[in-house]
């Protein structure tokens, strides 16, 4: 990068903050050196430990804030009482401006009110969509919506695709991503009338790469596509599937090896390999799930990370504000227009936007 970046930090949000937010930003400023950051928090809790910092510290103002949304809050408390936190405070520097995007490890259910009061929507786009990637037999896969709508209608599932699609191109570097539908089989048959239609309208559309069709369950861990497009409610069982799995996986395999004396040994030996696998599963390393389809970057982390999940959160904010990513989606948005026939009607309407 040649030109400065600026990124706003959530200093309060976190299990481990603030301690996380400032270590995980050092790590960032590490890898991503023309980025300097916003860092919205108390003071108090923030400077000394700054102070202990001296790089950071020259890259990094902080802005004071009283108040902190706490992860049990409900999204209209906060929107209600939470003009003074350091969440709000963050998102509303993008907004104005003053920075590229914002990271936060607090409530997600609030943050995500308040990013989509304070930056609304793309204009085109309906609903927001939840997104994140995960590691595969080929790569890496991004799939959406992970839970912000429960229910969608074949609009919002090609909305979805575009999105995803710049997402892949953006952050993962995928020249000509394949997407495809997740549903309950392969066949033109298989599912339901929404994901009928949003196969017919995305087979016409010209995005970057191609449409692969409908997918099934198993192939999200084989990569059989780089974008994996669903509804809220399927995507977060998934999901919570995939994490459960994986927990369940290194669980047996811990206590596998210290089963017996030889499995300790055949440890030792396979230690190499074992920590190969470990750092291609590490869940830190995908840390970092996106609201996609505001007319800003918020990337959430997640609350329990350490500095490192976290940093690798800030490098997704920072890819996407490098990568132009709103303007391909505002670009792909054009096409989707065009693969109707006409031009949908789009609004700024404040109304349309608000929570």
């Amino acid at each position: 990068m040649s030109a400065r970046l600026t990124i706003a930090l959530d200093a309060m949000g976190g299990d481990q903050a603030p301690r996380m937010v400032l270590r995980g930003a050092n790590m960032a400023r590490k890898r991503f050196p023309q980025v300097e950051f916003l860092l919205f928090g108390r003071e108090q809790d923030v400077a000394p430990l700054l102070d202990k910092m001296k790089r950071l510290k020259q890259v990094t103002t902080v802005v004071h804030c009283d108040d902190v949304v706490s992860d049990s809050e409900k999204p209209s408390t906060a929107l209600r009482n939470g003009r003074n936190s350091s969440m709000r405070r963050a998102i509303e520097a993008v907004r104005d401006g003053r920075a590229a995007g914002v990271v936060s490890a607090g409530n997600t259910g609030a943050l995500m009110a308040m990013s989509k009061l304070l930056l609304r929507m793309l204009p085109g786009i309906d609903r927001p969509a939840i997104a994140s990637f995960f590691p595969t037999l080929r790569g890496e896969s991004v799939m959406l919506d992970l839970g912000a709508n429960v229910q969608c209608d074949a609009q919002n599932l090609v909305d979805f695709t575009v999105m995803g699609n710049a997402f892949s191109r953006s952050v993962l570097g995928t020249v000509a991503p394949t997407y495809g539908l997740l549903n309950v089989g392969a066949e033109d048959r298989k599912g339901h009338e929404a994901l009928w239609d949003a196969r017919d309208k995305l087979r016409d559309l010209e995005l970057p790469g191609s449409f692969h069709g409908f997918i099934e369950g198993d192939d999200i861990a084989k990569g059989t596509v780089d974008v994996i497009v669903t509804d809220g409610f399927t995507g977060n069982v998934a999901l919570k599937t995939a994490e459960g799995t994986a927990k369940l996986i290194t669980d047996y395999l811990r206590s596998t090896f210290r089963s017996s004396i030889f499995a300790q040994i055949g440890y030792l030996l396979a230690r190499r390999a074992m920590q190969k696998l470990r750092k291609r599963v590490d869940p830190r390393r995908y840390n970092g799930a996106i609201f996609l389809g505001l007319a800003g970057i918020t990337v959430k982390s997640h609350g329990g990370t350490d500095a490192v999940g976290f940093a690798n959160a800030i490098g997704v904010a920072v890819d996407m504000a490098r990568e132009g990513f709103l303007d391909r989606i505002r670009t792909d948005l054009d096409k989707l227009d065009r693969g109707n026939g006409t031009k949908t009607e789009r609004t700024n309407d404040p109304k349309a936007a608000a929570v």
